[in-house]
């Protein structure tokens, strides 16, 4: 079974950018986790994955009333970081799913 190297780097532009509260990314890339943890396992069943996927997109989702309550919020930046950090854990496991499609569930 293949694992994440611990020196991968989670949502690198939301932590450099202090308009996003270090608790909030990190509330983000717990849900992030999971899904990497999911796929150490072993999974490969792709609607599997998605589904994984899904359910933490929708916890981010569910993320932006706090980010709000923070002066915050998941704009283009956060957009961006977690599209690519989902795109990097994708090719990191060799998954063929496109990233437009993994986070398919979000809001922003």
């Amino acid at each position: 079974m293949k694992k994440l190297s611990s020196d991968f780097v989670y949502l690198k532009d939301m932590y450099i950018d202090g308009y996003f509260p270090n608790f909030l990314v990190d509330k983000v890339k717990a849900e992030l986790v999971k899904v990497v943890e999911f796929l150490e396992q072993g999974n490969q069943d792709i609607e599997e994955i998605q589904l994984k996927l899904d359910f933490a997109i929708h916890a981010i989702n569910d993320l932006a009333e706090e980010f709000d309550e923070n002066d915050s919020e998941i704009e283009t930046v956060a957009r961006e970081s977690i599209a690519q950090t989902v795109e990097d854990i994708l090719a990191f496991f060799g998954i063929d799913i496109d990233t437009e499609v993994a986070i398919r569930e979000r809001d922003w």
